[in-house]
């Protein structure tokens, strides 16, 4: 079908599968980024129901190794302040890559509907039916 499509048009359509397989890697980035952030903050909150003389450990690689309780503290609110700030940077990668999904679907609906492919209304192609 795509053969039929003028080079333009064919262009655009690869440009949104590529922000389609974009926004699908931004979305698991995000997922993942959320789960690591949830896990850091309900163990700052565990945290807060040990009391600081009892021994704790925290992994190093394969091993664990012996900390204390201020430094498990730091750590875990360093960790949860990074993991913020880099999920709001993905969301807002999700909106950008979003924003310009629909922009580019607008530009290949106005080339398919103007193109003399049978109107915008044409049966089973790309541009057929609204958004």
């Amino acid at each position: 079908m795509q053969g039929n499509l003028p080079p333009e048009a064919q262009e655009k359509i690869e440009q949104l599968q590529d922000l389609q397989e974009t926004a699908q890697e931004v979305a698991v980035q995000k997922q993942e980024a959320e789960s690591s952030l949830t896990e850091a903050e309900n163990a700052l909150d565990e945290l807060d129901t040990i009391d600081e003389d009892t021994p704790m450990y925290r992994n190093v690689g394969e091993l664990l190794v012996e900390t204390d309780y201020d430094t498990a503290a730091d750590d875990l609110e360093e960790k949860v302040d990074t993991l913020e700030i880099r999920l709001e940077t993905l969301e807002k990668q999700e909106d950008r890559v979003q924003e310009q999904f629909e922009s580019l679907q607008g530009e290949l609906e106005e080339l398919l509907g103007g193109g003399g492919m049978g109107g915008p209304a044409g049966p089973g192609g790309p541009g057929a039916g609204g958004a």
